[in-house]
């Protein structure tokens, strides 16, 4: 018989969830259950929760005439938002490949299906599957077969971010991470439990994957030809580090004795492309990994530890099979994990980077935004109860030209500059009643110069989390994807949820955020839980529109849930003719500004789903659901090409509920197999 990983004892209790739709079994797998051990942020810093009931407390509360019967519309002046680019745009297209900026649809309605759910006149194809062969001698799939040699030439599990970059004129490379593995659901009966464990490792990491346009208009398809670009990163893939803290003896281990390399990516998240044709992507939950053999964490390291959720015993068990992952033996190993990793899909030979100069976080991601100077600024948030989000501007400034010496130098930028944390407001800003807030961006290290006390650049650099601390930053609601918007250039974070807040804020109408309404299934009736079990999307504007600024001023775009529940916020768009949402994730924007929202771990009793809305013009705050994944699944991506003409989502951990194994699963989605394989979809107008 199968020997799976001892995760949790009750993780066949199908009665239980946690963190809405979000199974125990997702939780023990994607985290190691973070949500349900003690807050890693000891701090009493002021929560951002508490700074938006102030700035909503400070404005009036209207009843709705102006949202709907029953409605909340909280502050005047954004019940009628002034009309200004971007929007989704009049005059709707309708044929084959139309954009999707342009397009009508009518909204998905919430469902439990298992299946990709889409409007009518949409298509959804399967562009990509776990297991699907990725290098040239990659051998077929064979779920009773697999070993870690195949599942390092095969495109891994779980997939998450999707990037996707032109290589000719139909011909383009994507970009996918593989953020975690459920063993449960990926062998049947017969495998060893330590070979279990070696297939999973080589099943984390990156893909890169050449596709082409398909027959007919938005549609695409892998090239079935041996190419010199697909590549798969993994756990045994070299990687370089650098900026101010590679070398650091805290970097050192047996095996890398400089501090300067470290072999393979672990729970790589979200990600972003580079104006320079690269990808970053965020390492996140990669302390689950890591346990010590005696039981008891080596005392040097225990205070950063656990800061970054790292336990005596993991449920992983990793060690067993790679003695890096025991904390006795080596306990630098965790400090090489964290990072923001930059990959060239251009070059296949090429060493990924990761960029110490962004700070060891769990990154969700890292996106880039060109300051009015021509500096380079990335955003990124901690993805974790309490924690902060971040910002890094970069020294020098990006070389525009199309050659190879101008590339050469932008993988450069983030090795040098300022790396900030943020700390939010409820003041007014002056003559712009309009926003909710104001905040600024604390330095906390240059590549030269450390401005938290008693501490070094590599302290700051290594130790983010303890650095921030030092200086009082906002506590935030599990900061994910942070992006800049391409068409007005405002900042947009999906803060997910925190469902263990603390003590409940009650919701009434004069105090809407700190509490949510939840469902138990599509239809139930409505129930108070504490904290924020919805998540909001949160929209920063720079100080005159330039990222190098330390300045900005903030407003919730919307506080997500069902849009009967009072505490609901739509951008001031009427609540009676949106979407519910629930635990906002990623984030991105088609050609006219839309921004796209996709979802995980829905409390109002449906399955996850990608959102359009618009941020400007009267349509701003219009949540309309477009898509729904299937049944136990997560909304990862999204991606919209550059044509806006379709959108790449990747459906990560289908069948993920309570109960199901390989034997019993809950889903068989892609319906391809007896089982369930993560894949990569793409839709588009039919």
């Amino acid at each position: 018989m199968t020997t799976y990983l001892p995760l949790l004892p009750n993780v066949s209790d199908a009665a239980t969830t946690r963190h809405g739709s979000r199974s125990l079994m997702t939780c023990a797998y994607k985290c190691g259950n973070a949500c349900d051990k003690p807050v890693p942020n000891p701090t009493d810093h002021t929560e951002f929760a508490t700074v938006a009931r102030r700035a909503f407390a400070r404005r009036s509360v209207l009843k709705a005439g102006a949202a709907g019967a029953g409605a909340i519309v909280v502050g005047a002046a954004l019940a009628e938002p002034a009309a200004a680019a971007p929007t989704a745009r009049a005059g709707g297209a309708t044929g084959p490949g139309a954009p999707l900026s342009r397009t009508p649809f009518a909204s998905v309605a919430p469902n439990k299906a298992d299946a990709v759910t889409v409007p009518p006149g949409f298509r959804s194809d399967v562009l990509i599957r776990w297991g699907d062969p990725v290098t040239k001698d990659a051998p077929a799939f064979d779920v009773e077969a697999q070993t870690p040699e195949k599942a390092q030439q095969q495109f891994g599990y779980n997939n998450d971010y999707v990037g996707v970059l032109p290589l000719r004129r139909d011909a383009f490379l994507m970009v996918c991470n593989h953020e975690y593995t459920d063993e449960a659901l990926m062998f049947p009966a017969g495998y060893d439990g330590e070979e279990i464990k070696r297939i999973a490792m080589a099943s984390h990491g990156m893909s890169v994957v050449k596709i082409e346009r398909h027959r007919r208009p938005g549609a695409y398809k892998v090239s079935s030809r041996a190419n010199a670009y697909n590549r798969r990163i993994h756990l045994a893939t070299p990687f370089e580090l650098d900026g101010p803290a590679a070398g650091d003896e805290r970097l050192r281990t047996s095996a890398a004795p400089t501090g300067r390399t470290v072999l393979g990516t672990l729970n790589n998240c979200a990600g972003g492309l580079t104006p320079w044709g690269t990808v970053l992507s965020g390492e996140e939950n990669f302390n689950q990994y890591f346990e010590a053999s005696s039981g008891t964490l080596p005392a040097a390291q225990a205070p950063s530890y656990t800061r970054y959720g790292i336990v005596p015993v993991s449920e992983r068990k990793c060690s067993t099979v790679d003695e890096r992952f025991d904390l006795d033996r080596e306990p630098n190993e965790p400090f090489r994990f964290g990072w923001v990793v930059e990959v060239d899909p251009y070059d296949r030979s090429s060493t990924p980077r990761k960029h110490t100069m962004l700070g060891r976080l769990k990154h969700e991601g890292a996106n880039i935004a060109i300051a009015d100077d021509g500096r380079v600024v990335a955003y990124t948030g901690d993805d974790e109860r309490g924690d902060y989000l971040y910002k890094f501007v970069s020294r020098k400034k990006m070389d525009r030209r199309r050659t190879a010496r101008a590339k050469r130098h932008n993988m450069t930028l983030l090795t040098e500059g300022t790396l900030y944390v943020a700390r939010f407001s409820d003041e007014a800003p002056d003559a712009a009643p309009e926003y909710d807030g104001t905040g600024e961006w604390i330095p906390l290290t240059s590549d030269t110069e450390s401005f938290v006390d008693g501490m070094s650049v590599a302290d700051v650099l290594i130790d983010t989390r303890l650095a921030a601390d030092k200086v009082a930053p906002t506590r935030m609601d599990r900061p994910e994807d942070v992006e800049v918007n391409p068409v007005n250039g405002k900042v947009y974070c999906a803060l997910t949820n925190n469902s263990n807040r603390g003590t409940a804020y009650p919701v009434d109408e004069a105090n809407p955020i700190g509490s949510s309404m939840v469902r138990t299934s599509p239809g139930a009736a409505l129930t108070p839980a504490s904290g924020n079990r919805n998540g909001y999307v949160l929209e920063i504007t720079p100080t005159r529109g330039d990222h190098a600024r330390t300045g900005f001023r903030w407003q919730l775009l919307l506080v997500c849930g069902d849009p009967e529940a009072p505490e609901t916020y739509f951008g001031g768009f009427p609540k009676d003719k949106v979407s519910p949402i629930s635990c906002p994730d990623n984030v991105a924007f088609d050609r006219a500004g839309n921004l796209w929202v996709s979802t995980d771990g829905n409390v109002l009793g449906s399955n996850d789903g990608l959102f359009r809305v618009p941020v400007a013009g009267p349509r701003r705050g219009e949540v309309k659901q477009f898509l729904t994944v299937p049944v136990g699944a997560e909304t990862c991506g999204p991606f919209i090409s550059a044509d806006d003409r379709t959108v790449f989502v990747a459906v990560q951990h289908p069948g993920e509920v309570n109960g199901a194994t390989f034997e019993s699963p809950a889903s068989t989605w892609p319906h391809s197999d007896g089982f369930p394989r993560p894949s990569v979809t793409v839709q588009y107008r039919s």
